[in-house]
């Protein structure tokens, strides 16, 4: 008896990359998998044809539209499948990517996430094996709250030559293609919808830590992403976005006595990232402006952010030196 998974897809404006990814979700070799896709807000009347085109394939409709983390949700509260897959719409997939891992979901019950090994989708089509930046061989962060990833850095990726090939525990799994223990994502809630898109997948990684489930890469598991479909890399939203989220997730997730440090350190680095952006053209002005924006969102939110918190730490059971044993001071500073 195999367990059934569903495929959970949010959608918005991009016809092109959903038919070609549900093109190539057709191909998977796996008999009990479906395919939920929630359409954000749009009004395409093509859309259902579209979708039932595909075995296995529904389409749920959103009012208005509610990013990525919202969009999962609700593919969340429509699913009955023992595992779920939140999905880009801009992939497409080995054909066994998802037997893999499902099988080492199986082989342990303490896992709360896997991500396939994910791998640039253009580069990968003109015969080079390039990590993808959003995700690559699995999500990791610095004690800082910086993110990265084995195969990705700041500064760009590395090729894919095997050198990530065995199955690791790591820090947070990507959104492109992050499996997850359904019965594990409701105990926690799901993402959090105020984050809209960006750093949502960390965010719920890092509660699944806390409450004492494992994130592990499964290489041998592999997806292709396009990248770049939803905001562009280094637009003012983008960085907005991140830096709005990322300090939200180090308010809710970290301990009292690492906020201490943490937060002066983190304004002053914030304050210089805008004067950083300030130096760009074309749009430094803008840039330089999304960070104050970020700023002021947790200032405004922060008594709800406080709420989220309590609710978090009130599940937790890993202790916050478990958690950063191995975890580097900083990306540039790795133990």
């Amino acid at each position: 008896m195999y367990p059934s998974v569903d495929i959970i897809i949010p959608y918005y404006k991009r016809r092109d990359l959903l038919e070609r990814s549900l093109d190539s979700l057709e191909q998977t070799i796996y008999p009990a998998m479906s395919i939920i896709v929630v359409d954000n807000g749009g009004t395409e009347a093509g859309l259902v044809f579209l979708v039932k085109r595909y075995r296995n394939a529904r389409l749920v409709r959103l009012p208005e539209n509610k990013g990525y983390a919202g969009g999962c949700n609700e593919g969340l509260k429509n699913s009955s499948a023992d595992y779920v897959v939140f999905m880009n719409d801009d992939t497409e997939h080995d054909p066994l990517w998802l037997e893999h891992l499902v099988r080492e979901a199986l082989d342990d019950d303490r896992i709360g996430a896997l991500q396939p090994k994910i791998l640039s989708l253009n580069p990968y089509k003109k015969g080079k094996k390039i990590f993808d930046y959003a995700g690559a061989a699995g999500g990791m962060i610095d004690r800082l709250g910086y993110p990265w990833c084995l195969g990705r850095t700041f500064s760009g990726v590395e090729t894919d030559n095997g050198q990530y090939d065995r199955g690791q525990d790591i820090f947070w799994a990507s959104g492109v293609a992050m499996f997850v223990k359904k019965s594990v994502a409701e105990e926690l809630g799901g993402f959090d919808e105020d984050f809209f898109m960006h750093m949502e997948e960390i965010d719920l990684s890092w509660r699944m830590k806390l409450a004492g489930y494992r994130v592990r890469s499964v290489p041998s598991s592999v997806v292709f992403h396009e990248g770049g479909a939803s905001l562009p890399g280094g637009s003012p939203e983008k960085i907005y976005y991140n830096h709005r989220n990322n300090v939200t997730m180090l308010l809710k997730n970290r301990s009292v006595a690492a906020l201490l440090w943490l937060l002066p350190l983190r304004l002053l680095l914030d304050i210089a990232a805008s004067v950083f952006y300030l130096t760009q053209f074309p749009g430094g002005i803008k840039k330089s402006g999304a960070v104050f924006r970020a700023l002021a969102f947790n200032i405004r939110g922060f008594s709800a952010i406080m709420k989220k918190r309590r609710t978090v730490q009130s599940s937790r059971v890993v202790d916050e030196r478990t958690i950063f044993r191995h975890v580097p001071i900083s990306l540039f500073y790795r133990r």
